[in-house]
């Protein structure tokens, strides 16, 4: 099929690091993928599912600073609490999705809520940072704290599965997330093909056309725009995209040479995928600070130093 979007490489989950104290992570991006190669997307750890035990001191990362791209936090488990010195507070429930705007330079800090912290459980997130177009780096900090209820849901069109949008647009349907630049941000959910043929549940509008059965459940299709840099993570479960079958916890990048991937799943999958038009513009990407040039690096630790990030216990 000539506009299938083929699989450039399988990543498998990469070495663990800590983030302070609380956050247990894998760095797809840039340990293993270029900035260049996905941008917009400059930077992806993979709080792989883990459990906490019970801490009567919340665990979490303490005051650090951001400028020139945008923090985008998917808790699937668990729950995190955040302050920054704009004002913005608040908890991140599971489901939801925290969308921060450094843009011009803000001030940080997260960490496990308090009643999660002090039971314990299952915790496994997402934490992405965006690049923000030159023309928005200096931009005014804003935070997006999104519910799941917000999230827009697709139900795909083999009846095989769903998908939450976060931002950007599918089948007109649009998420509840601004941009600064095109991108698609999506949890897809997956049915198993076995259980559909069981259960009976196949669209009797299909029948009714003479499809095959087989066809009928095989794959879904998503559709996507062939320039976008595309991933996937398998975040539960597993699936097979494009003939390939992909394990919890892998990551699928995609080439930029067509429009469409095909999904199924023989268990229950959910899976991250994001898709966005490139930013073809320099990175220069300095600890907490992502801009285009060094002087605008070192600009920002000036800033920093004279209290323009603002102020945060």
């Amino acid at each position: 099929m000539s506009n299938i979007k083929s699989i450039e490489k399988i990543i498998n989950l990469p070495p663990m690091h800590w983030v302070g104290d609380g956050f247990r992570v894998h760095n797809f991006i840039p340990q293993v993928i270029a900035q260049e190669r996905v941008t917009p997307f400059i930077m992806m750890d993979h709080g792989a599912k883990f459990v906490f035990p019970p801490s009567l001191t919340p665990r979490g990362v303490g005051v650090h600073p951001h400028r020139g791209f945008e923090t985008v936090t998917i808790a699937y488990k668990g729950k995190v609490a955040h302050h920054d010195s704009a004002g913005n507070s608040g908890i991140i429930e599971e489901g939801g999705v925290q969308w921060m705007t450094a843009g011009s330079g803000i001030l940080h800090k997260e960490y496990h809520e308090k009643k999660f912290s002090k039971a314990g459980g299952e915790f496994q997130m997402v934490q992405l940072w965006v690049n923000l177009p030159s023309q928005h780096k200096m931009t005014t900090p804003n935070y997006q704290g999104l519910e799941q209820s917000q999230f827009p849901v697709v139900e795909l069109e083999n009846g095989l599965g769903k998908i939450q949008i976060i931002s950007g647009e599918y089948q007109n349907n649009i998420g509840p997330a601004t941009t600064f630049s095109p991108i698609n941000l999506w949890n897809v959910h997956l049915k198993s093909v076995q259980n559909k043929v069981s259960n009976g549940e196949i669209e009797k509008n299909r029948i009714a056309n003479g499809d095959e059965l087989d066809d009928a459940i095989k794959s879904e299709k998503l559709i996507l725009p062939k320039n976008f840099n595309t991933m996937m993570l398998v975040v539960e479960g597993e699936a097979t995209v494009n003939s390939q079958n992909i394990q919890r916890d892998q990551m699928v990048l995609f080439k930029n040479d067509g429009e469409v991937i095909e999904l199924s799943t023989n268990s229950e999958a959910t899976i991250l995928l994001l898709s966005g038009e490139p930013i073809n513009e320099p990175i220069f990407s300095y600890g907490p600070f992502v801009m285009n040039t060094k002087e605008e690096i070192i600009q920002a630790f000036e800033d920093l130093q004279n209290g323009k990030f603002g102020y945060l216990e």
